[in-house]
C-alpha cells in the first residue's frame, strides 16, 4: 500500500487504516512527514511487531547528516527522538544510485567549486545531488546523438533525427554506464539504504542494476528487520488480515479432536507394547533353533562311493573304467567336495561348522537370529537355523547343487553368454536391494564365492548376517596372515574399509557396492578377481597393498573388454575412491534393468524357461566334448594295452571276457643278458645304469618289430622273447628267432656305452624250444604269463652260454636244420642243472638263400626278413634312443613268465618260480638304481 502526500492526523488516520490491510507501506513524503507516519505507526506498536515495512522512495537525497539520521530532529524531544530511531528501524529508503568512482569525485568537485564561484552556494558536507550528474549526462547524450546523426548527413535542425539517434544508445557518462531503452527512457539505477543498529545511520545495503534487473548486495552488509525477524515478514498475515483464513472451532469439535487424539496415542502405545513383546515372544522361542539330533550328515566318502558306483555301472563293458572313474571323481565331482552337506527335516542343507565349543546368546545375538530366520528372498540364500548344542555348534542354509559363482567362472569348460552374464549381475543386485532394504542393511563379505546357483540357475546370496561368528571363524582358520588364501579374502574388501584398524563386521552398504564392482569385473573377464591385464602378476597381499595404498589406488584391468562400454563405466563408478561418489543398489538395478532388458522377460517361467534352455544347450556341447575326450582317451588306453598284452588277449579283456589259459605245442623262447653287467653298473652312477638300458632296449625293440615275435618282460638286463604264441606260426617260430638273435648280436657289436665309448657291450644269447602254457593272471594289474619246463630249460641256455654267442638247445637245431639256412656248430655236452649232460650247439649265422626272401617254409608260413638288413635298421636307431623314456624300453610290461625271470633258476619241474626267486627278482630289480652289483648270470 503506497501513503503518499498526507499530512498530520489524516496520515494517522490513513495509517491506522491501512495497518488492517496492508503489511508493507511505500512513503512518498517530505522527510519530517515520513518522521511522523513511522512515530504514528510505532504508537500502534506497529515496529514491536515486525510484521510490517516501509519504504520511503527518496530519488534525489543527498548523502548529509540529515539523511544519513533522517530520525533525529534536533529540537525534538529525547524521548521522541528514540521513539523514531526505534521506528526508523522498519524503514528502507529507495534512493537513485549515486557512482562511486574517480570521474564522479572529480565532477562534484568541480560542480561545488562552480557553485560557490559563480552562485556563491556552499555545498559543505552535502554530496551533489544525482540531478547535476543526470543533466551532464543529458547533455552529453545530446551530443553524441547530434554528431551521429551530422555524421550520417542529417540536419541540426532535425529533431525527430536527433531525438531517434539517443534511442537504444549505451554511452559512459559520469555516472558511469548509461543505458536509454527504445522508448528513450534511460534505464536508471537504484540504492537500498537501512539503518545500521549499532551506529544508527542509514547505509546502502544493496543496488538495483537496472540493466540487468537484479538486485545485488553490498559485500558484507545486510537488511535488518524490525522486530527482531532475521527473514522478512510475510506480505499476508497466517490467518488473513480479517481472522478470515483462522476459522474458530466450536467447543465440541476441540473436545472431539482431543479425544480422537488421545485414542490414537494409546492405539499407538497399545501397539507398540504389544509389538514389545511380540517380539521378545519371537526371541524367546527361538524357532531357529536345530536340535543336533535331526541333523543327518552325509559322509563325504559315502557321497563319492555313490558316485564312482554309477561310474562303473556305466562302464563295465571297459579295462580302464575303474581309471577313468578315479580321473572323474577327482577333476568333476571333487569340484564342492569342501561343502558339507546335511539333510533336515527332507532338505538338503549346506552346513557349516563353527569352530567354537560353545554360542553365547546375547540378545542382540538372538534377534539376529530371529531377523535371519525370517529373511526369506529369491535371490538371497535361506537361513534354515542354527545348532547351539556344546562341541555341535552349526549353521544350516539352503544348498545350492550348482556351486559358487566363482566355480563356474573358473570352468572354461562352462559357456557363458552375455545374456546369462547379464542375468548373474541382476540376480546379485536384486538381492542386494531386499538386504540393504532389511534390517541387516548390509552383507560386509560380498564375493563370488559367497554367491551360489541353485538347480534352476539362479543366483543367490549366501553368508550374509551373524558377521561376529563367521569373522571369528575366519579368523581361526586363516590366522597365517603370510597365507595365500589369507589375503586373498579381502580383495573384495573396499579400500575404506582396509585403511581400518577395526572395521565394522556387518560392513558398509558402500563397501557391499565395491564388492560388486569386483565380481562384476571377474563375470566380464572370468580371469579371477582383480585380474590386472598385461600388469606383471601381483600376490594378494601386494594387491591389497596397493588397493590400501591412497597414492596408488590400485583397480582391475578395464582396458580392451569385450563388454559393453556401460558395464565398464558401471564398474569404474562402483570402485571409485570416494564412497559418496558410488551409487546404490536402487541405481545399479535400473542400470542392469536396462542392459539385460532384450534378455529378461517379466515373467519369471520365462527367465526360468529361458535359462534351462541354455543350460541344455552348454550341456549337450559339453557332452559332445567330453564324450570325444572319452572316446580319444579310450582309444589311447587300448592302444597301450595292445602294446603291453597280446592283441588277441587284450580284445578278450576289453569285452569283459575272461581268458582261458592256452597250450601251445611248440614255441621257442629267447633269452639274453650283458656279461659283467654286475661290474659295469658298480662303476656307474644310478642314471647311467638308466640312460645304458634305456638305450640298449630301445635298440632291440627296434630290431624285434620287424620279426614274428612277442616280447615277454625285461628286468634289469634280462630280455626275454618268444615266438609261436600266442598267435601260432608252424615251426617258423625257431626261424624268427634265431634271426632275430643274429640281428641282435650284431647290432651289439656297433652298439656304444654313452658314459664308456670304448668298452664293448657283450650279450649272452640262449635259445630253447619246447611246449609253452600260458595265461592271464591277476585283475588289478592284468599278466600275460608262460609257464612251462621249457622257459626254464630256455633260462639256462642263457647262463651257461658265452659272451657274444648264441646258445642253443637240441630241440631248437632239430627245427633249424628243417630250413636248411642255418649255420650250427656243436659246442658239446655240459652239465645243466637239472637236466645233467645236455649237447648243446653254437648258432654261427644264416646261409644265404637260393629262393627269394618270400619263400615258404616247411610249415607254410612266410618270412621276408634278413638278419642283416635289421641289423642296419638296428644300429641306425641307435643313435636316437637315449631320448626314450624308461617307461616304454627299459623297463618291463605288465607281463610275466612263471620260473623265467632273469638269473633266477629254479629247480621247480614244472618251470614255475618259487616266491624266493619271485622276491630275489624284484629286490635285484630295484637295486638297479643304487648302483649296485646285480644278479650273476654266469651260475648254472
Amino acid at each position: 500500500m503506497m501513503v503518499m502526500l498526507l499530512h498530520g492526523e489524516k496520515a494517522i488516520r490513513y495509517i491506522i487504516y491501512c495497518s488492517d490491510q496492508f503489511y508493507v507501506m511505500v512513503v512518498c513524503a517530505s522527510p519530517s512527514r515520513v518522521r511522523d507516519i513511522l512515530l504514528a505507526a510505532e504508537e500502534l506498536n506497529m515496529i514491536d511487531s515486525g510484521e510490517y515495512v516501509f519504504f520511503n522512495i527518496e530519488l534525489f537525497s543527498s548523502l548529509n547528516n540529515e539523511s544519513l539520521t533522517p530520525w533525529y530532529v534536533s529540537n525534538d524531544t529525547t524521548e521522541r527522538n528514540e521513539r523514531a530511531r526505534k521506528a526508523y528501524g522498519a524503514l528502507l529508503t529507495v534512493t537513485a544510485r549515486t557512482p562511486n568512482n574517480d570521474a564522479y569525485r572529480n565532477f562534484s568537485v568541480e560542480v561545488k567549486r562552480v557553485a560557490e564561484e559563480k552562485y556563491n552556494y556552499t555545498f559543505g558536507n552535502e554530496s551533489v545531488s544525482t540531478f547535476v550528474t543526470a543533466f551532464y549526462d543529458a547533455v552529453l547524450l545530446y551530443g553524441l546523438a547530434l554528431n551521429e546523426t551530422l555524421a550520417s548527413g542529417g540536419n541540426q535542425s532535425d529533431g525527430a533525427a536527433i531525438v531517434k539517434a539517443m534511442w537504444n544508445k549505451t554511452f559512459t557518462g559520469i555516472t558511469g554506464d548509461v543505458n536509454i531503452d527504445a522508448n528513450g527512457d534511460r534505464i536508471a539505477d537504484y540504492s537500498l539504504l537501512d539503518m545500521d543498529p549499532e551506529t544508527n545511520e542509514f547505509k546502502i545495503v544493496a543496488n538495483y542494476i537496472g540493466v540487468k534487473q537484479s538486485l545485488e548486495y553490498v559485500p558484507g552488509m545486510s537488511i535488518h528487520w524490525a522486530g527482531g525477524r532475521t527473514n522478512p515478514p510475510p506480505d499476508t498475515p497466517a490467518c488473513g488480515f480479517d481472522n478470515s483464513l483462522c476459522k474458530t472451532m466450536p467447543g465440541y469439535a476441540i473436545l472431539s479432536i482431543v479425544l480422537s487424539s488421545v485414542v490414537v496415542i494409546l492405539a499407538i502405545a497399545s501397539a507398540l507394547i504389544y509389538r514389545h513383546y511380540k517380539l521378545e515372544a519371537e526371541i524367546a522361542s527361538m524357532t531357529w533353533k536345530v536340535s543336533y539330533n535331526d541333523i543327518i550328515k552325509v559322509p563325504q566318502d559315502k557321497w563319492r562311493m555313490s558316485m564312482t558306483s554309477l561310474i562303473r555301472r556305466n562302464s563295465q563293458r571297459t579295462v580302464i573304467s575303474e581309471d577313468l572313474m578315479s580321473l572323474m571323481s577327482q577333476c568333476e565331482y571333487g569340484r564342492q567336495m569342501f561343502i558339507q552337506t546335511a539333510f533336515y527335516k527332507g532338505n538338503k542343507v549346506a552346513l557349516k561348522t563353527l569352530k567354537r565349543s560353545r554360542l553365547e546368546l546375547t540378545r542382540a545375538r538372538l534377534l539376529e537370529l530371529k531377523r535371519l530366520k525370517d529373511l526369506h528372498h529369491d535371490h538371497l540364500v535361506r537361513f534354515y537355523g542354527a545348532c547351539i548344542e556344546p562341541n555341535y555348534c552349526c549353521l544350516l542354509t539352503e544348498y545350492c547343487p550348482k556351486g559358487s559363482l566363482q566355480d563356474i567362472l573358473e570352468n572354461d569348460q562352462f559357456k557363458l553368454d552375455w545374456m546369462f552374464r547379464y542375468s548373474l549381475m541382476h540376480d546379485i543386485v536384486k538381492g542386494m536391494c531386499y538386504l540393504h532394504s532389511s534390517e541387516l542393511r548390509s552383507h560386509g563379505g560380498l564375493k563370488s564365492s559367497n554367491c551360489v546357483v541353485d538347480s534352476r540357475f539362479v543366483l543367490k546370496i549366501a553368508d550374509f548376517g551373524l558377521r561376529s561368528l563367521r569373522n571369528n571363524h575366519t579368523n581361526e582358520s586363516n590366522s597365517d596372515s603370510d597365507s595365500y588364501a589369507y589375503w586373498k579374502a579381502f580383495l573384495w574388501t573396499a579400500p575404506e574399509l582396509l585403511r581400518l584398524s577395526h572395521p565394522p563386521p556387518e560392513g558398509t552398504q558402500k563397501g557391499d557396492v565395491y564388492s560388486f564392482a569386483i565380481i562384476v569385473h571377474e563375470i566380464v573377464t572370468r580371469q579371477g578377481p582383480f585380474y590386472l591385464g598385461n600388469i606383471e602378476p601381483l600376490s594378494p597381499k601386494e594387491i591389497v597393498d596397493s588397493v590400501k595404498s591412497k597414492e596408488k589406488c590400485l583397480r582391475p584391468s578395464v582396458a580392451d573388454l569385450s563388454c559393453d562400454e556401460e558395464v565398464g563405466a558401471l564398474m569404474k563408478r562402483c570402485w571409485t575412491e570416494d564412497p559418496a561418489d558410488r551409487p546404490d543398489f536402487t541405481t545399479l538395478k535400473a542400470v542392469i534393468r536396462k542392459l539385460n532388458k532384450d534378455y529378461e522377460s517379466n515373467n519369471i517361467l520365462d527367465n526360468l524357461l529361458t535359462r534351462m534352455e541354455q543350460y541344455a544347450n552348454n550341456l549337450e556341447t559339453l557332452v559332445e566334448e567330453r564324450t570325444a575326450d572319452y572316446l580319444e582317451e579310450k582309444r589311447k588306453c587300448e592302444e597301450l594295452l595292445y602294446q603291453l598284452l597280446p592283441k588277441s588277449v587284450a580284445s578278450q579283456l576289453i569285452l569283459g571276457q575272461s581268458v582261458v589259459a592256452e597250450t601251445y605245442d611248440n614255441v621257442t623262447i629267447y633269452f639274453s643278458d650283458i656279461v659283467g653287467f654286475t661290474s659295469l653298473s658298480a662303476e656307474s652312477t644310478p642314471l647311467q645304469v638308466v640312460d645304458l638300458l634305456n638305450d640298449l632296449y630301445t635298440c632291440f625293440d627296434s630290431i624285434i618289430e620287424n620279426f614274428d615275435v612277442y616280447k615277454v618282460e625285461t628286468i634289469g638286463d634280462a630280455y626275454m622273447v618268444v615266438s609261436g604264441l600266442p598267435v601260432r606260426n608252424g615251426n617258423s617260430h625257431a626261424r624268427e628267432i634265431a634271426r632275430m638273435s643274429l640281428a641282435l648280436r650284431s647290432a651289439v657289436h656297433s652298439f656304444t656305452i654313452k658314459h664308456r665309448p670304448n668298452d664293448q657291450l657283450k650279450l649272452r644269447i640262449g635259445i630253447h624250444t619246447g611246449p609253452c602254457v600260458t595265461g592271464v593272471v591277476g585283475l588289478k594289474m592284468p599278466r600275460y604269463c608262460l609257464f612251462g619246463d621249457t622257459v626254464n630249460t630256455a633260462s639256462r641256455m642263457e647262463s651257461n652260454g658265452q659272451a657274444l654267442k648264441i646258445h642253443v638247445s637240441p630241440q631248437t637245431k632239430e627245427v633249424l636244420d628243417t630250413f636248411g639256412t642255418f649255420d650250427l656248430e656243436l659246442r658239446g655236452e655240459i652239465e645243466m642243472k637239472g637236466k645233467g649232460k645236455v649237447t648243446t650247439y653254437w648258432l654261427l649265422g644264416e646261409k644265404t638263400p637260393t629262393t627269394e626272401a618270400g619263400t615258404a617254409d616247411p610249415a607254410g608260413t612266410t618270412t621276408a626278413t634278413t638278419p642283416a638288413a635289421i641289423t642296419a635298421t638296428a644300429t641306425t636307431g641307435t643313435a636316437t634312443s637315449a631320448t626314450t623314456t624308461l617307461a616304454l624300453a627299459g623297463t618291463a610290461p605288465p607281463v610275466n613268465s612263471i620260473g623265467s625271470f632273469s638269473k633266477m633258476h629254479t629247480t621247480n619241474s614244472v618251470g614255475s618260480s618259487s616266491a624266493k626267486s619271485t622276491t630275489n627278482s624284484i629286490a635285484n630289480h630295484n637295486n638297479i638304481t643304487a648302483s649296485t652289483p646285480l644278479l650273476q648270470g654266469d651260475n648254472g
